[in-house]
């Protein structure tokens, strides 16, 4: 099996793509500090525990496994906390891609596929969003991403690394028959913040706005399921084999859904409603926000095939079912003792 080192492997997208290497032939290497990670969600390789920026680290697991390339998820990625936290944001996701990126260089690993987002293009004044849209980041997150893009575009025109920038729009659902799906503390995503609401484990969800110029008011976005993003990321590797220089894709299906058709959604899948509660809009919400897949679908040879909402929501309902077992079986243990 050809060894790809991943990292942030422990995390949400980043334990699915391990999941999809595995399946196509690879050996996964989770390189993870466990920060937000999971030790349960990695699964199909090893484990090593480390950071990013440790030089030194990086370098003796390029040395160990010699993997192909590098798929590198490990970021910290809350909108808020980065306006909060600028200086944790650049300096992990900035200044720890470049000392990733080094270590790769001084190893001999030219392919490189980094986790990136739609983030990087702000607010942009109309849909759907390309990849040679205006990239107008609002955030300090959305900015650290695309600082990123840029040091990729320059490390490939000056040392020959081979680079693809993977602009997610909203990853949803779980691989839940094998056990991963989204965990994250805290939860800031629609879909598992409905379901939970659904569930009983938290107050009504709230609708930040209900008079936006779209079909039902509320706002819409382009909901990916996560194992289409993780098979992307293979698709990615294997571009990249005869591919030179950098390339950028949109993630997304091009058809968005809206807050109030998420709702429906979970609630069709729950059986009852979904308690919800009004609020006013908040600050930088754009309307709709979904992207224009041809690039990825003609270029990368890429499109999303489980992304229908049903499918996605009865995912991420089973996997936080499951979820919710475990952890009730698990407390009872740590009671019992």
């Amino acid at each position: 099996m050809r060894p790809v080192l991943v990292t942030g492997g422990a995390g949400y997208v980043g334990s699915h793509a391990c999941r999809m290497l595995a399946k196509s032939g690879y050996l996964p290497v989770t390189l993870d500090n466990l920060s937000t990670g999971h030790r349960w969600a990695v699964k199909w390789g090893p484990l090593e525990i480390g950071d990013i920026a440790d030089s030194a680290r990086v370098a003796s697991l390029i040395e160990r496994y010699k993997p192909v390339a590098v798929m590198h998820f490990a970021a910290l990625s809350l909108v808020g906390e980065s306006g909060a936290h600028p200086s944790r944001y650049y300096g992990n996701n900035v200044s720890g891609t470049l000392s990733l990126l080094q270590a790769m260089q001084a190893g001999g690993v030219n392919r490189f596929i980094f986790s990136s987002t739609c983030a990087t293009y702000g607010e942009p004044e109309s849909w759907p969003i390309a990849e040679d849209t205006a990239q107008l980041p609002i955030n300090t997150y959305g900015r650290s991403k695309l600082m990123v893009e840029t040091i990729l575009k320059d490390f490939a025109a000056a040392y020959g690394l081979r680079a693809t920038a993977l602009r997610y729009f909203n990853a949803a659902g779980a691989a839940n028959a094998d056990g991963i799906g989204e965990a994250h503390e805290p939860e800031t995503h629609l879909i598992p913040l409905v379901i939970a609401a659904a569930r009983g484990e938290r107050g009504p969800v709230q609708i930040f706005g209900t008079d936006y110029p779209t079909a039902d008011g509320t706002c819409e976005r382009d909901y990916v399921h996560v194992n289409d993003l993780a098979g992307a990321h293979v698709r990615a590797v294997e571009f990249l084999e005869c591919q030179d220089g950098f390339h950028a894709f949109n993630l997304g299906t091009g058809r968005p859904y809206s807050v109030r058709q998420v709702i429906s959604a979970v609630a069709a899948e729950a059986g009852h409603a979904v308690p919800q509660q009004l609020a006013p809009r908040r600050a930088g919400d754009p309307p709709a926000l979904f992207a224009d897949p041809r690039r990825a679908r003609e270029v990368l040879g890429w499109s999303a095939t489980q992304s229908a909402l049903d499918e996605i929501v009865a995912s991420a309902w089973r996997w936080h079912a499951s979820a919710a077992v475990i952890a009730n079986a698990n407390a009872e243990v740590r009671l019992a003792v």
